[in-house]
């Protein structure tokens, strides 16, 4: 998507989700700068993080793969808010994504 991705991962208990996520950005940053495919580029500065069982995980994939045709239905800001609800997260809105500009 032009505006989002999601990652799918396993993780160890011990690994810290905020490092990965700094690492996923300063890294894919970088290529992205460095292969010249804009120079301007740059990531907000949140992310959300979800955990699912083992038993989900073949449905994860399947959004995944499916988010495009997902999403013309509903956008990415719509779909995060759905995502803090239906895991009882609570939030403010002035703390959630903005649309890109």
């Amino acid at each position: 998507m032009p505006d989002h991705i999601h990652i799918f991962i396993g993780m160890r208990p011990h690994q810290a989700v905020s490092s990965l996520i700094q690492n996923v950005k300063t890294e894919s940053s970088r290529w992205i700068k460095n292969h010249g495919h804009s120079p301007n580029f740059a990531w907000q500065e949140g992310y959300g993080a979800f955990s699912y069982s083992r038993t989900h995980v073949p449905d994860v994939i399947h959004y995944i793969e499916n988010q495009e045709a997902h999403h013309k239905k509903q956008s990415f800001l719509e779909e995060y808010q759905d995502m803090l609800k239906a895991f009882a997260i609570e939030y403010d809105d002035q703390y959630i994504f903005k649309e890109p500009v």
